[in-house]
Order: C-alpha cells, then sequence, then structure tokens
C-alpha cells in the first residue's frame, strides 16, 4: 500500500485503494456529475509500517550494528526483525545545520562574556 498525501494540518494521511467512500458530485459547467468512489483520509495513528520479509503491519524498533550507525527494524509478534529502509523522500529532505554563522547569529564573544558575577553582585539589574 502506497501514502499518496499526507495533510499535515489534521495529522491525517490518504492510502491508496483503502477506505473508499462513494461521492455524490452534482453536474456543472466543464464537469460531469454521477457518484465517484474516492479515498477518505485516515488519522495517522491507524497506519503502520509494512515488514519488509513477511508484507504485514509491524511496529519499528530502533538498532544500532556493529558500526555504529542507527537503524529502524520490525518488531512485534511475527515480525521478522529485518531492517526497514527509510524512504528515499525522508533522506532528500534532510539537511545538514549551517556551520558558518549567520547574519542573525549571535557572536562567539559575545556569549562567552560574563555578565553576572554572583560575589560582587556586578551585573545585578537595579530593581
Amino acid at each position: 500500500m502506497i501514502i499518496k498525501r499526507v495533510i499535515r494540518s489534521q495529522n491525517r494521511v490518504i492510502v491508496e485503494g483503502k477506505n473508499l467512500v462513494k461521492k455524490h458530485i452534482k453536474q456543472g459547467p466543464g464537469h460531469e456529475g454521477g457518484i465517484f468512489t474516492v479515498e477518505a483520509p485516515f488519522h495517522a495513528s491507524n497506519v503502520q509500517v509494512l515488514d519488509p520479509v513477511t508484507g504485514k503491519p509491524c511496529k519499528v524498533g530502533v538498532k544500532y550494528l556493529e558500526d555504529g550507525t542507527k537503524v529502524r527494524v520490525s518488531r512485534g509478534i511475527g515480525a521478522s526483525g529485518s531492517i526497514i529502509p527509510r524512504p528515499e523522500i525522508l533522506k532528500m529532505r534532510t539537511t545538514p545545520r549551517p556551520t558558518v554563522a549567520g547574519p542573525k547569529d549571535t557572536p562567539m564573544n559575545l556569549v562567552l562574556e560574563k555578565t553576572y558575577d554572583p560575589k560582587s553582585g556586578k551585573g545585578m539589574p537595579e530593581l
């Protein structure tokens, strides 16, 4: 099964070929009317990842390999315990954080500047 669309504002997903409902559409200028079958959205909590070996729904666990890489594994009753690969679209969306200070970043010398001394009371505002 393939997720066709994600509606993040409502925390819902549309799955291809599941949760089919009949939609009555009135005829209008430029389109034909009738009764159509469309996919209705599911709540995201009602969707599970499929085990790549058995093809059945499973829970997802985290495991670290010998080289230290973090991978997702299938768990639960009847799960194979095999590695679940991350989707390609999630790999494309990850962008590394910038290592160069930008125009709105605070300079490091101001961050490390000591502005309050608890013994002398220096830096305490006059209230």
